[in-house]
């Protein structure tokens, strides 16, 4: 039976994507399971591997993007368990997402509840799962604490803020004035930071805290020497953790720039002393998980049962066809988009 997935022949912009279809359905080898995929997240992160620019994939060409999927377990290869066929499992694939049946490895997938959307579920692998990690992992932060998120309406933003009104944490979120609503529905303050400088605001809004102005606890996808201007809002003893590196992903900064900033992080960590106790680090999700795969089952497994129990809101903003993966990574590239596109691989009966 013939099957489709998006295609990329060579990096660049959208224009590379292609629909294309494969004559047999593969089988699973050792080790692996077969999926039918139900659902596949697209975001920031794909659009970096699709211009050639992801430090973590590089190819080889061509290949099937897409970093996070949900979908039915359909077939067992050797050595994994019959009695998984038929499972609803999650997987952070980082490439082949955005196909009708991917073959995964066993070892990283996790179950997903009955009664979860898909398309909801999908974003908890890579969106929910950094913000969760970057919230607990690093520093258990109190209730009422206060945090700063960088690009407050991207998929990662709002799953920081989504978790944030969860933890009890008070939450300030940078975005576009377009987004500002977006924001504000989490109950977090919105900095529009077009209208001017957002270390100035982040500072007014907290003046008076005991111990001093600024935030608990920061969190930039931004990179490069943005870094800098959130490290000026936090306050002393506050926490900065970088989860990306957007300038390099979009061409307006190099591979050393990305590299001088990471270093940066580690210098001003090494020096915390002279800077008030304030702390940096950076969150890579794949090192992570290769280094702590318990963590990784455990903290989705958590986050799976909030989904479950409606205790978080994932924004979906669109469910579209893979034949619209081209559309989708034009609205991406534009930004602003306040929320995830989810990719339905099968048409609805």
């Amino acid at each position: 039976m013939a099957w489709q997935h998006i295609r990329i022949p060579r990096f660049g912009g959208p224009e590379v994507l292609e629909l294309a279809e494969q004559p047999t359905i593969p089988d699973p080898g050792g080790g692996e399971v077969r999926i039918k995929v139900l659902a596949a997240g697209t975001g920031f992160t794909d659009t970096f591997i699709r211009r050639g620019r992801y430090p973590d994939f590089k190819g080889p060409l061509p290949f099937t993007l897409g970093y996070d999927l949900v979908g039915v377990v359909e077939a067992t290869g050797p050595g994994v368990p019959v009695e998984l066929a038929g499972q609803l499992v999650a997987d952070l694939c980082i490439v082949g997402g955005y196909a009708q049946y991917a073959i995964r490895p066993v070892r990283f997938l996790v179950p997903v509840p009955d009664g979860v959307d898909a398309a909801e579920a999908v974003c908890i692998p890579l969106a929910y799962l950094t913000a969760f990690q970057m919230l607990t992992r690093y520093r258990r932060l109190p209730r009422g604490a206060t945090i700063l998120v960088v690009g407050a309406s991207g998929t990662v933003g709002t799953a920081l803020l989504d978790l944030a009104r969860h933890l009890g944490l008070s939450a300030i979120g940078t975005c576009s004035a377009s987004n500002v609503a977006t924001v504000e529905g989490f109950g977090a303050t919105a900095i529009d930071y077009r209208a001017g400088d957002f270390v100035a605001a982040v500072r007014e809004l907290t003046a008076g805290r005991e111990g001093g102005a600024g935030v608990d606890a920061a969190f930039d996808a931004i990179g490069g020497a943005h870094f800098a201007r959130t490290f000026a809002c936090l306050a002393p003893g506050g926490l900065l953790v970088g989860y990306g590196a957007q300038t390099m992903a979009v061409g307006s900064a190099g591979l050393a720039s990305a590299a001088l900033a990471l270093a940066r992080l580690k210098l001003w960590d090494m020096l915390s002393s002279f800077f008030g106790g304030r702390r940096t680090d950076f969150y890579n999700i794949t090192a992570r998980r290769t280094a702590r795969p318990e963590d990784f089952k455990a903290d989705m497994a958590v986050l799976f049962g909030l989904l479950r129990e409606r205790a978080i809101h994932p924004v979906v903003i669109d469910r579209l066809p893979l034949v619209a993966a081209r559309e989708v990574h034009i609205r991406i590239d534009r930004g602003g988009l306040g929320g995830k596109i989810v990719l339905l691989p099968w048409p609805e009966v």
